[in-house]
């Protein structure tokens, strides 16, 4: 059942108090391991929790783990909390510091660069949780501040409440089957935040993901705690399929979110993985989670633009996707930002929808379109052919320039192991000629590439997405 409206105004040491009975209520990071049930009757700041009481809190530790038991103690102590994930470049971090109007920050190491913001104080933590005598008091409702992961120039920050973040969450019901969640993400991105809210809120165990660990690692990780609900990007779960510790795990519930999920990559899922519920979702920093399609098809059906769902409502305007959300982020912070949502309470997300029938497809960006002599190509629509293809891993769609078209379709393709490294240049040729064929099969002429070319990689963002050209 979903918390009430005066749970939702709860601190996270409400909830630690609450589920304080929880069993085995851990949360374990690559490196180490922290009990939530310590935590209650402890603290990671080592008795400087006070200097931070009515601070805006710049929190930039390098561990997960670390940050994660570092949000439940400030939550209510400081006025403001700003995530900062590692991947942020350092000439960014004076924008970031100055939008949130930052004056105190927290980190798990000396780092160079926060010494150069200008800040004054500077608190370090451990994930070694120490007792304490007194707890805090938590007047404040926290405002809690997300950066974009955009690709070019400064990220935005985005403010939402613990409300706002929490607005699509539901806790789990008496006698339901008990939870051990793990995520590919990194909780201080949207996505993974929504997976330790999810935790804290429901008393569950957490795995966290270390960006330097090899994928295979991190799986045998997750079978040695029992994970069962896991969530990726589809390019995370790619990846882990390749992997030869993929069927180690044997989670009840897989679901993705943050990019395009094709139908491939569904397919793929279910049969490495027959007894889980495998799902997508769709969801972003500023409309919040929108909604999930658990039907194992990709998009999703054309009747939930006219049904409201757990509050939430969606509509196609423009070509583009617009949610109006109680978990919708309240504004954009410092100056030279548009107001997040319409006057009506929608938020454009920018993501491209397309009609067929009463099935609604994903395109990818509005900003992605690649112009074709005057039509459009989504990329996304063109990878979901190729990754059909049962030899092809992943795929990149992006425009060449062409001097009569402005524009044409190129591809790079990952090949499967069996034909990546072993493959006869005869065997490789016939691929990419079947691919071909599919793409003509599956599109209007414009669309299907003018040249493949394989590729042994595809580099990823660090929030888990293909790193697309610019």
């Amino acid at each position: 059942m979903p918390p009430s409206p005066s749970q939702r105004n709860a601190t996270l040491s409400d909830w630690l108090r609450q589920n304080q009975s929880s069993p085995n209520w851990t949360f374990w990071g690559a490196h180490a391991s922290a009990s939530l049930n310590m935590l209650a009757v402890g603290s990671v700041f080592a008795g400087r929790i006070a200097e931070l009481a009515g601070r805006s809190v710049l929190l930039a530790t390098a561990d997960q783990l670390t940050a994660a038991l570092a949000l439940i103690e400030l939550d209510g102590v400081a006025r403001r909390l700003t995530l900062c994930a590692p991947d942020v470049a350092p000439e960014h971090l004076p924008a970031v510091v100055a939008d949130a109007e930052v004056d105190a920050i927290v980190s798990d190491r000396a780092a160079p660069e926060h010494e150069r913001l200008g800040v004054d104080l500077r608190a370090i933590c451990s994930p070694e949780i120490q007792p304490t005598e007194t707890q805090p008091s938590r007047p404040y409702r926290t405002e809690w501040i997300l950066l974009t992961s955009g690709t070019t120039g400064a990220p935005k920050a985005v403010m939402h409440s613990l409300a706002s973040l929490t607005a699509a969450i539901k806790t789990r019901g008496i006698g339901e089957p008990a939870i051990i969640w793990a995520t590919f993400y990194d909780i201080r991105r949207y996505g993974g935040l929504q997976i330790f809210l999810r935790a804290v809120l429901g008393g569950a165990p957490l795995v966290l993901s270390d960006s330097k660990e090899p994928v295979g690692q991190f799986l045998a990780r997750l079978a040695a705690h029992g994970v069962t609900h896991i969530t990726g990007t589809p390019s995370h779960w790619r990846r882990a399929l390749w992997s030869p510790a993929a069927g180690s795990i044997t989670p009840r519930y897989v679901r993705m979110s943050g990019e395009v999920a094709d139908q491939a990559i569904i397919d793929n899922l279910r049969a490495v993985y027959p007894h889980a519920k495998i799902g997508h979702a769709y969801a972003s920093t500023e409309a919040g989670v929108g909604f999930h399609v658990d039907d194992e098809r990709e998009g999703f059906p054309a009747n939930f633009l006219r049904e409201t769902r757990d509050g939430v409502e969606i509509k196609i305007e423009g070509g583009s996707l617009c949610v109006r959300s109680p978990g919708a982020a309240a504004r954009y912070l410092g100056k030279g930002h548009g107001a997040i949502a319409a006057d009506d309470g929608f938020v454009n997300t920018g993501d491209v929808i397309i009609m067929r029938g009463e099935r609604c497809f994903f395109g990818g960006r509005a900003g992605g379109v690649i112009n074709v002599g005057g039509s459009k190509v989504h990329p996304e629509e063109v990878e979901a052919v190729i990754n059909r293809h049962p030899d092809v891993r992943l795929s990149l769609v992006r425009p060449k320039k062409n001097p009569i078209t402005g524009s044409v379709v190129i591809a790079e393709v990952v090949l499967a192991d069996s034909l990546a490294g072993n493959g006869t240049d005869a065997r490789k040729s016939e691929v990419k000629g079947e691919i071909l064929a599919l793409c003509r099969e599956n599109l209007t002429q414009f669309k299907v590439p003018v040249a493949i070319s394989f590729v042994p990689s595809l580099a990823m963002t660090n929030s888990g997405k293909l790193a697309r050209h610019a």
